[in-house]
């Protein structure tokens, strides 16, 4: 695929030189114009599709590539205390974080919206002709700031509406009671926000490889043109 996208151009230039050779009749070619608009749609259709499922109930938690735990440097906290016999402290720590980001994805879609329509020619260009995680790299480059900031108050609201914050924070005092151990921070919003927008742009580069690959993800007619004339157009 990457190699084809690399002969798009010279392809489009070939067909302007020749006054579109007999071979291109009976050919569908779709625009420049065309080709950003059909990758525009693909781009939405993945950052819904992505976000949709991420909202939904065990989004996350039912998700091993996403799921969320405790944070690395409260690891050994879990362990302590699941020794000391509270196991469904720690669950319920888990699974409340998993829960508040199940919650706050669904505020994503927007943000992602609107960066694809924000995309310039640049842009499509630089997708097309990049590797097969370039448009999850332009998400990561123009939304994250976005995502941090919009996301920070929505994760700390839903943490404390499944309980995240109280669970955690118990988590946290507990072993912060146990003699001669390292404190650890009972605050878990930054790190859940940071979870939860990882999470997303796994899902995210996922789904933009299926997109690439995939026939079956070309749900529209103009996506259907651009990337069957892609096929046909693959070895020239």
């Amino acid at each position: 695929m990457k190699r084809f996208f690399l002969l798009i151009p010279l392809l489009f230039l070939f067909i302007a030189l020749s006054g579109f050779d007999t071979v291109h009749k009976h050919q569908a070619i779709p625009s420049t114009l065309e080709i950003g608009s059909a990758l525009k749609q693909a781009l939405e259709q993945g950052t819904a599709k992505s976000t949709d499922q991420l909202s939904a109930m065990n989004g996350f938690f039912g998700n091993a590539a996403v799921k969320i735990m405790f944070p690395p440097q409260a690891r050994k906290a879990e362990n302590t205390l699941r020794k000391l016999g509270l196991n469904q402290l720690c669950d319920n720590v888990i699974l409340s974080l998993n829960r508040a980001a199940e919650d706050a994805a669904k505020q994503a879609k927007p943000i992602f919206v609107n960066a694809v329509r924000q995309m310039t020619l640049t842009d499509v260009t630089n997708i097309l002709l990049g590797n097969t995680d370039a448009a999850t790299q332009y998400f990561k480059r123009t939304t994250t700031a976005d995502l941090s900031a919009k996301f920070r108050p929505v994760i700390q609201n839903s943490l404390s509406k499944v309980g995240a914050t109280k669970y955690y924070g118990d988590a946290a005092n507990a072993y912060n009671k146990v003699p001669f151990v390292a404190k650890i921070n009972p605050d878990i919003v930054d790190y859940a926000t940071q979870k939860t927008i990882e999470g997303l742009f796994i899902e995210i580069a996922q789904e933009e490889l299926n997109i690439r690959q995939n026939l079956g993800a070309r749900s529209t007619p103009l996506l259907q043109k651009v990337f069957q004339f892609a096929d046909k157009n693959k070895k020239l």
